[in-house]
């Protein structure tokens, strides 16, 4: 986890902190690439903050339809990002540990750039490098999101013989090695167990009219979690 973070805490300076920007301030929130709090919420299982929340929403609000978008765009989050100063030390750290401890004295919604970027510290993006490399081990839980998106899943009796009549359009949308992310083909069987509105499916036969996109992941020590949107 330590590795993780050494790499992703110039990219949580540059999503929760651009050039004086108090987090409260909603006008304004959208200014920051969210997709970086996006990122390093994820890996930590989404913990308590104003930020996470926001991260967390948008994450949602992406898979809602239509259209539905990956939840994590990676590739708009700078983690080519780099300080250079003079200076050898930086305290960026402080934007983690009030990520991941409620109990903070100087809770994350109340901090300023100038507290965790000094003002005499310039952030520069390195050119053709705003992705990292993120095939290690320590970034599979960006490649464990799935997005299912069940786009109608019909089944019903017809004709005399009371056949049943099943029909579906279901598509799977996943992160590929360096957090490309792609759709194809997928099935009703293949749904998590954690989907709900499909279970009587080949069940005889009931009535069934079924439209939902359900993503589920696991955060960077392995935990589960997922939410599903009906439509």
């Amino acid at each position: 986890m330590h590795y993780l973070i050494k790499k992703l805490l110039p990219s949580v300076a540059v999503a929760l902190t651009v050039t004086g920007l108090s987090l409260p301030a909603p006008a304004r929130a959208q200014t920051y690439p969210i997709d970086c709090a996006i990122l390093l919420c994820l890996s930590g299982g989404w913990p308590t903050s104003v930020p996470c929340a926001r991260a967390r929403a948008e994450f949602i609000r992406r898979i809602t339809p239509w259209p539905v978008e990956p939840p994590l765009q990676i590739w708009r989050c700078p983690m080519g990002a780099s300080y250079e100063s003079d200076r050898q030390s930086n305290n960026a750290g402080r934007i983690f540990e009030a990520l991941y401890r409620p109990d903070s004295r100087q809770p994350l919604q109340s901090l300023r750039v100038d507290d965790v970027i000094p003002t005499d510290r310039a952030l520069r993006l390195v050119q053709d490098r705003a992705d990292i490399d993120i095939s290690g081990s320590e970034f599979n839980f960006v490649r464990s999101i799935r997005i299912f998106d069940v786009r109608y899943a019909r089944q019903h009796e017809s004709g005399r013989n009371s056949d049943c009549n099943r029909s579906a359009t279901v598509v799977l949308g996943t992160y590929g090695i360096q957090g490309d992310f792609s759709w194809q083909r997928s099935s009703i069987t293949a749904l998590p167990e954690a989907h709900v509105g499909l279970e009587r499916w080949g069940q005889n036969c009931p009535g069934i009219y079924h439209r939902s996109v359900f993503v589920d992941w696991r955060d960077y020590e392995g935990n589960y979690g997922f939410e599903q949107v009906n439509y």
